[in-house]
């Protein structure tokens, strides 16, 4: 079992570490599986109340920080080969360790595990591949897009995955975060009167307290000119704990406003996470997905579908479907262009429009994000455009409005 720590009645640590009991689990060749999160529980947690364990306080303050616990739970894999967890930042709820262990999905596992593919720099990987540092006027701000800011409120995440974008930010050198820094950045869309969208994000802005999360949106909204306010996070897959009455009555007072979820894998969507969700529709937050294609995650049609149908069962719209960018140490995470295409052959016609997300490349540099689409548009025959449906079929639609015909006495020529 893992050790715990109790005093979890404390705003959420930038790093919480914590001890393992490494003797106490056999390790076995392949992923453990436990029938369920109660056995998990049951096996790994085995002194943890449900008080506890629904507290997100606790959630945090318990985070697994090693990676070598996170093999002694889930089984062991080629990570032994080194230390990665004492040279890579690894951290991953109770909870969310639970999800993966009880899903057997080695999908979750790559999500959260570090490997040695990790320290391989490919060709055109850096550590800033969107170039959001070069559009930073003031720290803590990207403005990127004509209209709309990034505010990135932190640098903490309850869980590290593996591919993110601002590994070079996030899990580094954590603190809290500071009330002048928000200051500064907020001055700067007061000041700038084409902002009408900001974007929080970081880190997980979920991971602040509410009466932090409470103070930001109460500045940004004191501004005329902000007319949106969107917040990017993973809480619901993977601290679904955090979303609570109180929270969800909070955000409520500050309306319009928009969640970006980050979903990986249909394993994510547990009873916990459907809950979340629902807590926050019914707050009246209108929810959007982001997935970021991951080969040996979510880079077949058959697991994509099941998430992008499930998310609609839990009032999830999918919104975005990101090409993996190109941080260092993510060739193994990233699939050919073709395979994303390939995809979303299979998503268009085949099931619900609503499931059907945009597939986009944020353009490294700073190009922002560009859509990617199958080839639907064959060409032109005359005055038609060829077209060809998702079935392969080909159509022709006439593209050219003749001008009527106007009878004598002003009416048209029928």
């Amino acid at each position: 079992m893992i050790e715990i720590v109790e005093n979890a009645d404390q705003e959420p640590p930038d790093r919480a570490g914590v001890a393992a009991e490494k003797d106490s689990l056999s390790l076995l060749t392949d992923m453990r599986v436990f029938p369920s999160m109660w056995e998990f529980r049951e096996h790994v947690y085995p002194h943890v109340s449900d008080k506890q364990w629904n507290d997100w306080h606790w959630q945090l303050a318990n985070r697994i920080t090693d990676a070598d616990v996170m093999a002694d739970v889930l089984g062991p894999t080629g990570a032994e080969a080194m230390p990665l967890g004492k040279r890579l930042p690894v951290a991953v709820t109770p909870y969310y360790l639970g999800t993966a262990a009880v899903s057997g999905s080695m999908g979750l596992r790559r999500c959260i595990e570090p490997s040695l593919g990790e320290f391989a720099t490919g060709p055109g990987e850096c550590a800033d591949p969107l170039g959001e540092d070069g559009h930073s006027p003031v720290p803590g701000i990207v403005h990127r897009y004509p209209d709309r800011v990034l505010f990135l409120v932190t640098d903490f995440c309850s869980t590290y995955c593996r591919y993110c974008t601002r590994s070079r930010l996030v899990g580094r050198k954590s603190r809290p975060p500071r009330i002048n820094d928000w200051k500064r950045a907020i001055d700067y869309i007061r000041e700038t009167p084409a902002v009408r969208d900001v974007l929080l994000s970081g880190g997980d802005p979920l991971t602040l307290s509410d009466e932090r999360l409470d103070w930001l949106l109460t500045e940004l909204r004191s501004i005329p000119h902000v007319e949106i306010v969107r917040i990017g996070t993973k809480v619901p897959a993977v601290l679904p704990q955090r979303v609570t009455p109180k929270l969800t009555a909070m955000l409520g007072k500050h309306h319009p406003l928009f969640m970006s979820l980050h979903f990986a894998h249909p394993d994510e969507l547990t009873s916990e996470t459907s809950a979340a969700c629902a807590m926050l529709a019914d707050a009246g937050i209108p929810l959007g997905s982001q997935t970021v294609l991951l080969r040996g995650v979510n880079d077949d049609l058959t697991t994509m579908k099941k998430l992008m149908q499930g998310l609609l069962k839990v009032r999830v719209k999918p919104y975005y479907l990101y090409q993996c960018d190109p941080i260092p140490g993510s060739a193994h995470f990233r699939t050919p262009v073709e395979k994303g295409l390939e995809i979303m052959r299979g998503l268009r016609g085949h099931t619900s429009g609503y499931a059907v997300p945009y597939y986009v490349i944020d353009a490294p540099g700073g190009g922002g994000k560009i859509p990617l689409l199958p080839e639907y548009v064959m060409g032109r025959e005359q005055d038609s455009v060829v077209l060809r449906n998702y079935e392969g079929k080909i159509y022709e639609y006439p593209d050219t409005v003749a001008t009527p015909v106007v009878a004598p006495g002003g009416r048209r020529a029928m």
